[in-house]
């Protein structure tokens, strides 16, 4: 991809913090056309600067109420592109990351209740082939939940 330019980011910056801003609102703030916005925002989505769109569910309100992270071990590091695989076919995995420090990955995943969990390990998690040991730290309240910023001035 190009460099980002300055427009870039502030079409970045306004777009991160209101997804369904009209277009021609950000233009105006930007003081372009609606078109180039458009041009603009798509390239963005191309290039992968700008990741998925949607709305985004709050678990709680659907029954999934404890949100937990999930450190595992693996037999080896090298088994992670395999077990990621596996995790991706229990729905309740949100992320899934390969880490440095105590664990060979780190899972966020969502339950409808404790039971609903304790299945998740005993029956699913635990079951993967590489997977030696598991760490649960339940979320008891998330008090931040953001972006990244993007600063303009860059």
């Amino acid at each position: 991809m190009e460099k980002i330019d300055q427009l870039d980011l502030k079409i970045l910056k306004i777009i991160s913090v209101n997804a369904r801003i009209p277009f021609k609102d950000v233009a105006a703030v930007c003081g372009v056309s609606r078109a180039a916005i458009h041009q603009r925002v798509q390239r963005l989505v191309d290039a992968g600067v700008i990741t998925g769109s949607g709305y985004t569910v709050s678990p709680k309100s659907i029954g999934y109420s404890t949100c937990t992270y999930v450190g595992l071990k693996l037999e080896r590091g090298s088994m992670y592109k395999g077990v990621a695989e596996r995790l991706q076919h229990i729905p309740e995995i949100v992320e899934c990351h390969f880490t440095t420090g105590p664990y060979t990955m780190l899972l966020k995943l969502f339950s409808r209740d404790n039971e609903h969990l304790m299945d998740l390990l005993n029956n699913k998690i635990q079951q993967i082939e590489g997977v030696i040991s598991t760490e649960t730290l339940i979320s008891l309240d998330q008090s931040i939940n953001r972006t990244v910023p993007v600063d303009v001035t860059l």
